[in-house]
């Protein structure tokens, strides 16, 4: 217990203290949603789909060190010999990460409905947001495949996932309404696929979804995603010409 908090009116000042800073944070969260733009009266309502994009763009970038050590074991050489699909061997990772991105997302939401955020979009907008950021995983999954492929040097693949993570989710709507951005940040925003995920899991959460945003967004998540696939497998066969 801290300094001073040892006799009866200690502790008493000590909770009031706590309470009172509680008291704050929760003010403070008002007062941002209060700026306006964020579409809901709680910020943690607005901030729960964030984290879940963030979490699965976080984890995913990752695939091509996976990649590289299956390279350096010699694994991946191993089964060149055998008749298994060449998309399956480069992609295995990216199809375990989108199972991992489903289960991060769902224990997220959970704590955040504990915490007191809510969902009125129901199980339909909780299972867009889900799909949405299995879909970025997939993309950025995919594209770490390939620069793993192709540098094959973890510190080149920890530089180039460095260099993007902070820009994609800082130039994204993660915190702030685009409301409350600067306009050159708005119109990065709106080409960035980070951005995409979480306005079309913010909107299918809402009490009034935007179909045509929601649709959108997600078929240009799913182009991505097949374009970062089909790339993946390209530098795939590259490789296996030159081994």
């Amino acid at each position: 217990m801290a300094r001073g908090t040892s006799g009866p009116g200690g502790r008493r000042a000590y909770r009031g203290r706590r309470r009172g800073r509680a008291g704050q944070d929760t003010s403070t969260t008002t007062e941002v949603v209060e700026l306006g733009g964020f579409g809901t009266t709680s910020y943690l309502d607005y901030l729960v789909p964030g984290i879940v994009v963030m979490s699965a763009l976080g984890s995913s970038m990752w695939a091509g060190m996976g990649t590289l050590e299956e390279i350096e074991r010699g694994t991946l050489n191993r089964f060149l010999t055998t008749p298994v699909s060449r998309n399956a061997l480069m992609n295995a990772n990216v199809v375990q990460n989108g199972i991992a991105t489903t289960a991060q997302s769902v224990v997220i939401l959970v704590l955040g409905r504990a915490a007191g955020a809510g969902y009125p979009g129901g199980a339909a907008g909780l299972l867009v947001l889900i799909v949405a950021s299995v879909l970025l995983g997939t993309v950025f999954g995919a594209l770490s495949n390939a620069v793993g492929m192709i540098v094959r040097e973890r510190e080149s693949i920890i530089g180039i996932n460095t260099f993007l993570l902070l820009p994609l989710t800082f130039l994204s709507t993660s915190f702030m309404a685009p409301s409350q951005m600067p306009g050159w940040m708005r119109d990065i925003a709106a080409f960035n696929p980070v951005n995409w995920a979480m306005a079309a899991g913010r909107s299918a959460l809402g009490a009034d979804p935007d179909r045509q945003l929601v649709v959108t967004r997600c078929g240009g998540l799913l182009l991505l995603a097949l374009a970062a696939v089909a790339l993946s497998t390209r530098t795939f066969r590259s490789y296996q010409k030159s081994v």
